[in-house]
């Protein structure tokens, strides 16, 4: 071929490249359904989605609007059917959890430079508002040790940046007020799903380091060292702890004898649980009040002890007044600047409320086995946090430790919360005065016994590396730049390492190629137990029975762990058969086009060895083929076919689509004169077929509208029944089994076929649009049509065209 007929032939190759028209699309469409009447006397027609269907799609039905409102208020769905066995059990499990959370809801509002009180009215408020809006049953909102050292650390910040203008708790106002309506939105607007962005490996990183920057600020008060600034970083803590340790106060008997005898009660009782199985549920009883039993005991000794002193002069430290009932109610003052000043912290604490929720729920889910709905969640963390300020409550959320006692004292519906509330409600106007003598150290104490179970385990940062080593070094990253700066800048760099490991795993994944392997399954008639066990292997008959031999595709290379002696082979020299490892994006694109371009140019060779260009209109960067280059590729086939797997693969974007299009003109230039068939199998997407159709995919290659290459019609179908009679439908089994038998005997000889109509009650309907038939329904059918259409080009020198169109891959007959 000359080099004008090439230069003609490319630019007709040109007007088709973005895309073809309308009025093309058209008379190509009408074609196509002719040849599809006239090969299986059926047709259809494949219609696009429209951009006016998608919005219409976006407008709720009314039936889905009840169905929303419904979902708001799951406690409507069971309410109706509580009963009086449901109300002993919640009784029960809240009063439990009532005592629990009292000394654990003081003990963290001290994490938050807040009085111990503002720690009960946080707790309240969850315990009232979860069951209206939750879907678990066992999970309690309330304050938590990483929550309250958040809150701690923005009243710090914004205290440092505006020295007395602000009070703590009107920060602390501020930032539950804010991070409730953030939540409830997120969930109002049923994006729940946003929480799966965040991966595990960081929030485990934050509660390891949260932990250990807990016990930093709290060790100065176990030991009663003061002057210590427990706001710095937690290395600086931990140095300045041990330097002031001979300053030791008599805090320390009280604050180390509570955590000694806290992991004392939790180990006797673990132990007895093992011993007296049938007293499993005393003994966790006991171990679930060990918290209401150390701070009652330590109040009692401060009691005896200061009781008589005057104000000020304690032995040691002590809680001190408190004020009785909600004397901190009302409506909190909105702030714009206070909002302005605490906005820049919500990110981070809005992101570990509810991962550390939601992780809560699930799990006691996945153990009572009911379905946790993330976005309702949200709307429960979102209307507690927007309500608790106006109780006096700062930020709340799922506490694990007190769900755990509440599963266990066996819960029976989300009611249980009001009777906690009752039990805090009974404290703050009856034991407030009790409250004063409490130790702080002993709530120090407390603390560290609660925080050091969050701290994750040596055994679990050995799965870690053996299930993703990577991970296990953002996991140290995150804990070891929290421990020596803070845990804002450690959230934000582990998730965003995890975001880059993502975007790094995606771009830079390539695909496959795969070749055809021929495999037959070989199937024992009776399981091993049924042997003869007196017998040796060697001396017994084994009966099986080996099923159709058919075609797989597996990758070249044996990365798959498949046995190296299975020898994989091209399905058909020029045809080549791509598989996405992940979704084809706009991300892995480029990799993936590189890829493609290199391995089908290293395994075949031009069409033409004189592809035609002068030397004064080639491109500086590229050369022309060289007599070395020739040689060498002399015995590889020419280009023929690509199919792509699109299994992997469901919306395309346009960049992804536009490097597509790229690769075909690179293609089309390499192998011109001949056609190059491109493949597609299990595009299943309607946007993602319309998307390619309209680029110019999935119809035969042709120079012209009356041209179709070398494509050879063959169609996927599904018999319909529509009007058969049973004994039509065994008339026709009978016919599939005499056609099976038939081929079985010739054994990939062609054989004839019978033609559509042979049982008029049984019709043969195309499962796609007939329109564009190289957008196939699995890789097998892809790889056949293929290897067909390249077989036909090959013999169409020396056997008739229709010889070898009824001639498959396989040697098998035409499916139609």
């Amino acid at each position: 071929m000359s080099g004008s007929k090439i230069k003609t032939y490319l630019s007709k190759k040109a007007t088709t490249a973005f895309g073809i028209s309308s009025q093309e699309r058209s008379r190509k469409t009408a074609s196509l359904e002719q040849i599809a009447r006239e090969t299986i006397n059926q047709t259809y027609h494949e219609d696009d989605p429209s951009v006016a269907e998608w919005f219409r799609g976006l407008v709720p039905s009314s039936a889905g609007v009840a169905e929303y409102v419904t979902e708001l208020f799951p406690s409507a769905q069971w309410v109706r059917r509580y009963n009086v066995h449901w109300l002993v059990g919640d009784v029960i499990a809240g009063v439990t959890v009532g005592l629990v959370v009292v000394p654990q809801a003081m003990a963290y509002a001290l994490l938050a430079r807040l009085s111990p009180a503002f720690g009960l009215y946080t707790t309240f408020t969850g315990a009232c508002i979860y069951w209206i809006f939750g879907t678990s049953k066992d999970i309690v909102i309330g304050t938590t040790a990483v929550g309250s050292l958040l809150v701690g650390s923005v009243i710090s910040k914004v205290e440092a940046e505006h020295p007395g203008v602000y009070k703590p708790e009107a920060i602390a106002h501020a930032l539950s007020f804010l991070a409730g309506a953030i939540l409830l939105v997120l969930g109002v607007l049923r994006l729940g799903w946003l929480i799966e962005f965040i991966p595990y490996v960081p929030i485990s990183a934050f509660v390891t380091s949260a932990s250990i920057t807990i016990i930093s600020t709290q060790l100065p008060t176990v030991l009663g060292i003061t002057g210590i600034k427990t706001r710095e970083a937690p290395y600086q803590v931990y140095v300045n702890t041990l330097k002031g340790l001979p300053r030791t106060q008599l805090d320390a008997a009280i604050g180390l004898t509570c955590i000694v005898l806290l992991h004392a009660i939790r180990s006797a009782c673990s132990k007895m649980e093992l011993r007296q199985p049938a007293k499993r549920r005393m003994w966790s009883l006991i171990s679930s009040l060990r918290l209401t039993f150390a701070i009652l005991l330590y109040t009692f000794i401060s009691w005896l002890v200061n009781r008589k002193l005057p104000a000020g002069q304690e032995k040691f430290r002590i809680v001190g007044h408190i004020d009785k009932g909600f004397s901190h109610a009302g409506v909190p003052k909105m702030d714009g600047e206070l909002f302005g000043h605490v906005a820049t912290e919500l990110p981070a604490i809005v992101v570990i409320l509810i991962v550390e929720h939601i992780a809560i729920a699930k799990s006691f889910g996945r153990i009572f086995g009911y379905t946790i709905q993330p976005s309702q969640e949200m709307i429960a963390q979102g209307a507690s946090n927007m309500l608790s300020p106006f109780v006096g409550g700062y930020v709340c959320t799922g506490s694990f430790g007190a769900s755990a006692v509440l599963s266990k004292a066996a819960v029976r519906t989300p009611l249980a919360g009001l009777f906690s509330a009752m039990v805090l409600i009974l404290a703050l106007y009856a034991l407030t005065a009790v409250f004063h003598y409490i130790p702080n150290a002993a709530l120090g104490g407390l603390i560290i016994h609660c925080t050091f179970n969050l701290i994750t385990p040596p055994r679990s940062l050995v799965k870690y590396w053996q299930f993703s080593p990577f991970e296990l070094f953002i996991w140290v990253c995150g804990v070891v730049i929290a421990f020596f700066t803070n845990l804002e800048t450690a959230i934000y760099v582990t998730v965003g390492l995890s975001f880059a490991m993502l975007l790094i795993r995606m771009s830079r994944n390539p695909g496959r190629f795969r070749g055809a392997v021929g495999v037959t399954r070989i199937v024992r008639n009776k399981p091993p137990h049924d042997a003869p066990k007196s017998c040796s292997s060697s001396a017994t008959t084994i009966q099986t029975h080996t099923e159709e031999t058919r075609q797989v595709y597996l990758p070249y290379d044996t990365k798959d762990n498949r046995n190296p002696q299975v020898k994989v082979e091209p399905a058909y020299p020029g045809v080549f058969i791509y598989r996405f490892a992940e979704n084809f994006n706009y991300i892995n694109q480029a990799s993936h086009i590189s890829h493609l371009t290199t391995y089908i140019k290293s395994h075949t060779r031009r069409t033409q060895t004189d592809d035609g260009v002068r030397p004064a209109d080639r491109l500086w960067c590229e050369g022309p083929p060289s007599k070395k280059v020739l040689e060498k590729q002399a015995d590889l086939p020419i280009l023929k076919a690509v199919i792509l797997d699109f299994s992997t693969v469901n919306i395309i974007d346009i960049t992804s689509l536009q490097g597509l299009i790229e690769l075909r003109s690179t293609l089309d230039r390499y192998a011109a004169p001949a056609l190059v068939e491109w493949h597609f199998a299990g595009v299943h997407n309607s946007w993602t077929r319309r998307a390619l159709a309209f680029a110019g995919f999935g119809f035969p290659a042709r120079n012209s509208l009356d041209e179709l290459g070398n494509w050879c019609p063959a169609y996927t179908v599904a018999t319909s029944f529509a009007g058969a009679t049973e004994d039509d439908q065994r008339e026709l089994e009978d016919l599939r089994r005499e056609l099976q038998a038939k081929d079985n005997e010739k054994q990939g000889q062609a054989t004839v076929t019978p033609v559509v109509g042979e049982t008029e009650k049984a019709k043969l309907i195309p499962i796609y649009g007939v329109d564009r038939p190289f957008f196939h329904i699995d890789l097998h059918d892809a790889v056949d049509a293929a290897v067909r259409d390249a077989k036909r080009l090959d013999e169409s020198g020396n056997v008739g065209e229709t010889e070898a169109c009824e001639r498959s891959s396989t040697g098998r007959d035409s499916p139609v």
